[in-house]
């Protein structure tokens, strides 16, 4: 079942900029008051993860689990096996370490546990390729009955947070570790739904995450070009909204998938399934290639591995030479 999508024509400005972990923080705090019944645990980061913001106004709600996610795993779902609510805190590149628990105990009984994986993509940047989190989607999506939810700014991710508060069932949040442009309206965020700017009849790039921002960037560069471009922003990654990713594809003559993740696993092969035996249209990605990260500052790396709202236009360019016209 899908989300309503939200429709704009105009490309949105940013207001501010605020982290997506800042948001978890936020958002928890808002919850927790009249949610007796939600929990918050975390492997020994909380520091970084902003729980610990959590921790030191309803101390009773919170566990620190120590380096041990495995073990938070099972235990969060236990917790939800009795009535709570329990998320689930760790950096997202270590979500790999408890995948067994995360099947065998989260995924499979549908229990309703909620795992949010800090600093995704390439955040954790001065830490380098071992501490960046460029699989996690693609860990997890594989697994079902667990949702997906990749939110582009700190007012989506609120939106997120509470989303997955309430839905019964696995809910697996993606968050990022620096400030990034505020810029989605409180009414546009729904935790699960979707939103699209642009003009039909060119180019649509569809996006996840903190990209998305750089991909408006590039989406304003193709206009001033007199080349149509619609930014379509699925922050619920699984389930997808397939029914709307083949609309956008009948409304233009290419599609640019741009996700801060490994180019297998992700966003760009959940497109490429939802369009399976739709008219064909040009389509590619930008995102990580088949390669760990390196280490420097977040938006140095992500213009080094072609996140720079230049090299993204120039990919939707080279997609629309090889696009036919649209039959209207």
């Amino acid at each position: 079942m899908t989300s309503p999508v939200v429709w704009r024509e105009r490309l949105p400005e940013a207001r501010d900029a605020k982290s997506l972990r800042q948001a978890y923080a936020d958002a928890l705090l808002e919850l927790a008051p009249a949610r007796p019944d939600l929990l918050v645990l975390d492997a020994d980061l909380s520091r970084s993860t902003t729980t610990d913001q959590f921790a030191a106004t309803f101390p009773n709600q919170f566990y620190n689990m120590g380096i041990a996610e495995q073990n938070m795993v099972g235990i969060a779902a236990g917790l939800a096996a009795v009535g709570f609510t329990p998320f689930v805190t760790t950096y997202s590149i270590f979500i790999a370490r408890c995948l067994d628990q995360i099947r065998q105990s989260v995924s499979y009984p549908r229990a309703n546990v909620k795992i949010v994986g800090s600093h995704g993509g390439l955040a954790a940047s001065f830490d380098g390729g071992s501490h960046q989190g460029l699989e996690d989607i693609a860990f997890m999506r594989v697994l079902p009955h667990l949702e997906i939810l990749v939110p582009a700014d700190h007012v989506q991710a609120q939106a997120a947070v509470r989303y997955a508060a309430d839905h019964q069932g696995p809910v697996y949040i993606r968050l990022q570790k620096e400030p990034t442009a505020v810029f989605i309206q409180p009414e546009e965020a729904r935790g699960a739904g979707e939103v699209v700017w642009g003009r039909a009849g060119g180019l649509t790039i569809v996006t996840c995450g903190s990209v998305a921002w750089r991909c408006l960037a590039a989406a304003r560069r193709l206009e001033a070009q007199a080349t149509p471009c619609r930014v379509a922003l699925c922050a619920r990654v699984k389930p997808l909204d397939e029914a709307l990713i083949r609309r956008l594809a009948a409304e233009s003559r290419a599609i640019l998938v741009v996700e801060e993740h490994m180019k297998i696993g992700g966003l760009f092969e959940a497109v490429c399934a939802a369009l399976r035996g739709a008219a064909s249209r040009p389509l590619d990605a930008v995102a990580m290639p088949d390669r760990y990260g390196e280490t420097g500052p977040w938006d140095v790396l992500l213009d080094h591995f072609g996140f720079a709202p230049e090299a993204i236009a120039a990919a939707g360019i080279r997609l629309l030479a090889a696009a036919e016209p649209l039959a209207w």
